[in-house]
């Protein structure tokens, strides 16, 4: 029998751990939670106090049954499950589960997969914090309580296999709130007018109208502004009004928080917060680097910016080896955490050895593993290094002779010191203002007040103001951190669940919400409002968050929401009544048997249907005209059945079907070519969907070919290896070499 016992959540994190205790010590791993809430009832005591009835899930009884056999005899058990909440619950949920003590069976605590932190544990250990584990019941409780009243009633009133739950609800509404008001928004039109000049030394430069008669003409000036401003042209002499230079510091961001890690993961890597977090709890749990096994990153959930006094040792010790000591601040940096309720105790994410850079260690990783391990060291080194000097330049233009009947303005930035910006710069969400000084680089010349130029030409330009973005993961992450919905470790699934259920798509990275989620939130709003309120979610957390703290009791929280909750699902039951929000009435009757159609809201959108199903399963698209659907096509016969072809439309557009449908259901995709030939075999590259509807491209002698990209190809070659270019969110990039330009900021985004 094994002297010692540790438990921990995953065989991987197991694995590595074990290679750092004695032999007379067993890891072994629980394979996440052993007990839960039933799957087939709710699984709550209403009539006492909110009790849970937690049960061993079949998959999991033959893991109880080892682990029980494992703990007899043994010495010292140790509880080595994550530092957070739902860790906290996985070790007490063991020691019911198994029978044992929990205020005598120990609970370590590590925030690094190091033999040095093992170690640590192991010898100052301490016991389960029944605080957490109330706090991640009574979220538990909660989740559940929503999810189980009202997903039937999502399923009575819309369809069967919908979902609510506390958070998800909430970042749909931020989803299709934005979608409103990109609906709503009427783009008004607004002018610029960029003048060219040149010095006396032949120089030149671009300067943009910013004030009209001393004015500032403002952010949407009118055209007749800038007509006014264009009858000051080329006859007249221009000088140098002003010159004006300003230094000025930038300093680097802190280390990642799980929020910025997914947000970053998304805007530089283009993972999903899912994605990041797989890939991050794979360098936290251990690689083999060569014989030795070691966790690379610090545990990846977490809200806290704190770095421990070893590891900014290590940081600023690297940072002088490899980018030279000018990078080494006078004094280390340490950043303080803003949001309520972080655990200064716990540290940001951060590598476990600053020494091990990321081209040490990338040929033991998979690619997006060294990419994100590589995204990870370089946001931590940075927030060490010194900070970085620039010098912003504006030269103001005027007509001599009446200098404030018109200026215009040019901006320069020059690095002077590039300090953190040697190793990292933090990216930015599509829409967000930018800071002076950080858009595009003119390198003005050396030109003083009162030097004379020329004005080679003016060019005003046609713009309209634009809707609010679409969110994309990384703005959405953002968005949900600054209400206070969720918490680190929710946003990833919150944001996989309402893409599985059909809520929201993705178009070009950003989320666009799909018929049913509209259909849901709009039940929700109306019958549930505190659901979806953006405040009471975010006072809700604030409630757990004082379970956790020994401040309240996990029981009244619950009570004081479920009360009202209750109320809000039985007047919501009767007064919606028997019919389904899916269904509108319309004046047409079915083609096939002559009963009233209607209008239903299904999952991929609304379409019509007959009254009579299901006897008569008649239906079609609901934006497709009924002609268009039997319009045939000539010299086509079916090869199944020898019927007329006709074009018909889908949820993903035209396609083309046997008249002779349901009898035969032969279907056939049109699909676009793109001109550009497959690299594998020379076929053509087609414009094609999968399954789960995501646009991707592919070449035509499909499967003999399996040339997949997942971005738009583009018509043009790549200028360096002649390969195929495809268009990125912010860039074009060729998948055969390291060619990357930069799109133009006016370029059109092809719409999927």
């Amino acid at each position: 029998m094994a002297k010692k016992v540790v438990f921990v959540e995953s065989p991987a994190k197991a694995k590595t751990i074990q290679k750092f205790v004695d032999k007379s010590t067993v890891v072994r791993a629980t394979f996440g939670h052993i007990r839960d809430l039933p799957k087939s009832d709710l699984g709550v005591d209403l009539e006492h106090d909110f009790a849970p009835k937690y049960v061993i899930p079949r998959k999991a009884s033959p893991v109880v049954k080892e682990l029980k056999a494992l703990v007899k005899g043994s010495e010292e058990i140790y509880l080595a499950t994550d530092p957070d909440r739902e860790g906290e619950a996985i070790a007490w949920h063991v020691c019911e589960a198994l029978g044992l003590d929990s205020t005598k069976v120990s609970r370590i605590l590590f925030h690094e997969i190091t033999n040095e932190a093992i170690q640590h544990a192991l010898e100052h250990p301490g016991k389960v914090n029944h605080n957490l584990v109330d706090a991640q019941q009574a979220r538990r409780v909660l989740d559940r309580l929503v999810g189980y009243k009202l997903s039937p009633l999502l399923w009575k009133k819309i369809y069967r296999g919908l979902s609510a739950g506390r958070v998800q609800s909430v970042a749909l509404r931020l989803i299709t709130d934005r979608e409103d008001e990109i609906a709503a928004f009427e783009p008004k039109e607004y002018w610029s007018l960029w003048a060219s000049f040149e010095t006396k030394q032949k120089d030149h430069f671009l300067a943009k109208l910013e004030k009209v008669k001393g004015k500032s003409i403002g952010k949407h000036p009118a055209q007749s502004v800038i007509e006014e401003a264009q009858a000051y042209g080329k006859d007249l002499q221009w000088v140098i009004t002003d010159r004006i230079t300003e230094n000025k510091q930038r300093h680097p961001k802190p280390p990642f928080t799980t929020s910025t890690l997914q947000q970053e993961g998304s805007r530089k890597l283009h993972f999903s917060a899912k994605q990041t977090m797989m890939h991050a709890q794979k360098l936290y749990e251990g690689i083999s680097l060569g014989g030795e096994t070691v966790g690379l990153i610090t545990y990846m959930r977490t809200d806290s910016l704190n770095l421990a006094e070893t590891a900014i040792a290590d940081a600023r010790t690297v940072v002088g080896q490899n980018f030279g000591p000018k990078y080494v601040p006078a004094e280390p940096r340490r950043y303080k955490t803003k949001s309520k309720g972080a655990q200064e105790a716990h540290e940001a994410i951060r590598p476990t050895s600053f020494a091990r850079t990321p081209d040490s260690v990338k040929q033991y990783l998979a690619p997006a593993e060294y990419k994100l391990y590589k995204l990870i060291w370089e946001r931590a080194i940075a927030s060490q290094m010194a900070s970085a000097d620039t010098e912003l330049t504006q030269i103001h233009v005027g007509p001599e002779k009446e200098p404030t009947a018109v200026t215009y303005i040019a901006s320069g930035v020059r690095i002077v010191f590039p300090g953190f910006l040697k190793a990292y710069e933090e990216s930015r969400d599509e829409g967000a203002e930018v800071e002076v000084g950080d858009g595009e680089e003119q390198l003005l010349p050396l030109i003083v007040k009162g030097d004379s130029v020329t004005l080679d030409s003016l060019e005003p330009k046609q713009h309209f103001t634009q809707p609010p973005a679409r969110f994309t993961e990384a703005s959405l992450v953002k968005e949900m951190e600054r209400l206070g919905i969720g918490r680190p470790s929710t946003y990833a699934p919150t944001i996989a669940t309402i893409i599985d259920r059909g809520y929201v798509a993705k178009e070009e990275g950003k989320f666009v919400s799909q018929e049913v989620g509209k259909i849901v939130i709009e039940l929700l709003k109306d019958k549930f409002p505190n659901i979806v309120d953006y405040d009471f979610t975010a006072k809700m957390e604030n409630s757990l968050d004082n379970v956790a703290d020994g401040e309240a009791k996990w029981q009244n929280v619950i009570k004081d929401f479920y009360g009202p909750f209750e109320k809000s699902i039985e007047l919501a039951a009767k007064d919606i009544g028997e019919k389904s929000l899916s269904e509108e009435a319309t004046d047409e009757v079915c083609p096939d048997c002559g009963k009233p159609l209607v209008i239903k809201r299904g999952r991929f959108g609304r379409f019509y249907a007959c009254t009579g199903f299901p006897d008569c399963r008649h239906t079609r698209p609901f934006d497709v005209d009924k002609k268009a659907e039997a319009q045939l096509i000539e010299g086509r016969k079916c090869p199944n059945d020898g019927a007329d072809l006709v074009l018909k439309s889908g949820r993903y557009g035209n396609f083309i079907g046997c008249s002779n449908y349901p009898n035969c259901k032969f279907i056939e995709a049109i699909n676009k070519e793109m001109g550009i030939k497959c690299p594998k075999d020379g076929g053509n590259i087609i414009e094609r969907r999968s399954k789960r509807g995501k646009l991707f491209w592919g070449c035509d002698k499909y499967p003999n070919c399996d040339f997949v990209a997942w971005d738009r190809p583009m018509p043009q070659p790549c200028p360096k290896c002649k390969g195929i270019v495809v268009q990125k969110k912010k860039e074009l990039a060729c998948m055969s070499c390291d060619y990357r330009k930069e799109r133009d900021a006016d370029e059109e985004v092809t719409e999927e």
